[in-house]
């Protein structure tokens, strides 16, 4: 139980911390990522390791990995909440809590691995991710990709083609 309290260890929530996210994760991109899982960053969290992320999973990640994760995606509130599937009141109560369920917490971590592989595409440029995301793609069949990724198959189909544009597959 100390890895998970180990791992679940956020660096500052502050302004100044969600720069250092990104620029982070940039690190990785141009350096070499800590392994697949380092748009954990994004969310604050501190494991790259795929057995200690699930086990977070499973105990639910703290409400400050929503926090962290709106101000490093830089939407609106209501846009988040809708891209992790979370109504407001839930949100409210989770504040209060102190804590995700295990399914909110996964949907939240799918929102920020697909945050990561914008941010690879476009070599960590928050604001060019962020507007790839919230653009219609023809490629999508016109919808918005934050829409589609509201579900895990719309979430692939995302992240495939963001893998396709980054390999010079055009669709």
């Amino acid at each position: 139980m100390a890895n998970v309290a180990a791992a679940e260890r956020l660096i500052d929530s502050g302004t100044a911390a969600t720069t250092k996210d990104v620029d982070r994760f940039r690190h990785f991109l141009k350096r070499g990522a800590p392994g697949p899982h380092a748009y954990v960053v994004l969310l604050g969290l501190e494991t790259f390791d795929a057995p200690a992320l699930l086990r977070l999973v499973r105990r639910g990640f703290l409400y400050r990995t929503f926090e962290r994760f709106q101000r490093n995606i830089c939407l609106p509130f209501e846009r988040v909440t809708a891209l992790v599937d979370i109504p407001r009141r839930t949100l409210t109560r989770r504040k209060r809590e102190g804590r995700f369920l295990p399914d909110e917490s996964d949907r939240l971590l799918r929102a920020s691995r697909l945050l990561g592989k914008a941010l690879e595409l476009f070599e960590g440029d928050r604001g060019a991710a962020t507007e790839w995301l919230t653009t219609s793609q023809p490629a999508l069949g016109g919808a918005l990709p934050i829409d589609l990724a509201k579900t895990d198959v719309g979430a692939r189909e995302v992240e495939s083609l963001l893998g396709r544009l980054e390999h010079g597959v055009f669709s």
